[in-house]
């Protein structure tokens, strides 16, 4: 019944919070002067992958490296087959030239260095951490740069008048809060579950936490996509990659380095191979079509039946 409870109280709050931060977003990035689509590579993306950052470095700091790399390595593709998949096929998505020629490649590199790293070390050293950290700052600053929007469209003009800057951020909050939590109450019963069936941690932080913790950007780009907003809902889905790796990873790996652990050379592949499928997917028509979309959430089925079959 307990469990039951968290994730019925998890999904509530993931809907409601995902609708105020969407409508915050919306009306700041106007009041900023900037795009939708950076607003959604930043502050959304960093927001929504608060859930991941918090739950890898208290995994990393009980020993649970596995865990805390395997949070992250699953939202990834979780983000990339599931969340930008049922995004699309909500409502086809048009891909700014931004996230073709900059954000796409960025993640694409961010995911084989990732790989590398661990091929090189067999783990994340708090040298590779400050290298993250110091990659992260950096993109943020450029997406800033990129970003800037000299003119605003008749009815952003109307939405930002009729919501201060104060109310923008106040909704920005409140929503990232209750996604936050949402996705913990959601993770917290899933967890519970799997523990009582018995499935490894490594698995469990492989499928059921990283699709929690991937609960907030599914909820805000969903919710995006329904309201037309493709470029917050695609900003949000690659900039939370970015920031699983660079962020998450980087900030863990600095507080203590990480060991893969049961990770296996498999998740990681399927990781960079997602990334690797979605660019010249954005490159045809610049857009996301519904049959695209939906060939990306059966990646993403695919691969849970590798995972399932790794569990036999």
């Amino acid at each position: 019944m307990i469990i039951v409870l968290l994730l019925l109280s998890g999904l509530l709050l993931l809907c409601i919070g995902g609708d105020l931060l969407v409508r915050g977003a919306e009306s700041l990035a106007i009041r900023l002067g900037m795009t939708q689509l950076v607003i959604g590579l930043t502050v959304v993306a960093f927001g929504t992958s608060a859930p991941e950052l918090f739950i890898s470095i208290g995994a990393a700091l009980q020993d649970l490296d596995d865990v805390a790399i395997g949070n992250a390595v699953g939202s990834n593709i979780a983000n990339l087959t599931l969340v930008l998949g049922l995004a699309a096929c909500v409502f086809p998505i048009r891909v700014e030239t931004q996230v073709l020629k900059k954000d796409a490649p960025i993640l694409i590199i961010c995911s084989l260095a990732l790989c590398i790293m661990l091929y090189v070390s067999g783990m994340l050293t708090r040298g590779y951490g400050a290298l993250m950290v110091l990659a992260l700052i950096t993109y943020i600053s450029f997406c800033i740069r990129w970003g800037r929007s000299d003119k605003l469209e008749p009815e952003d003009s109307k939405n930002t008048a009729s919501r201060s800057l104060t109310l923008s951020v106040f909704l920005v909050v409140i929503g990232l809060v209750m996604l936050v939590y949402g996705a913990d109450f959601f993770v917290d019963g899933a967890v519970q579950l799997a523990r009582m069936i018995g499935i490894s941690e490594a698995i469990i932080s492989l499928t059921l936490i990283a699709l929690g913790t991937s609960l907030p950007e599914i909820a805000s780009t969903l919710i995006a996509s329904l309201k037309g907003r493709g470029d917050l809902a695609i900003g949000n889905a690659i900039g939370s990659s970015i920031f699983n790796i660079l962020a998450i990873l980087g900030l863990t790996s600095l507080i203590t380095p990480l060991s893969m652990g049961n990770i296996s050379w498999v998740d990681l592949a399927f990781m960079t191979c997602t990334a690797l499928v979605v660019l010249p997917i954005f490159y045809t028509g610049n857009k996301m079509t519904r049959p695209e979309g939906a060939f990306m959430v059966f990646c993403y089925f695919a691969y849970l039946s590798i995972i399932a079959y790794r569990i036999s």
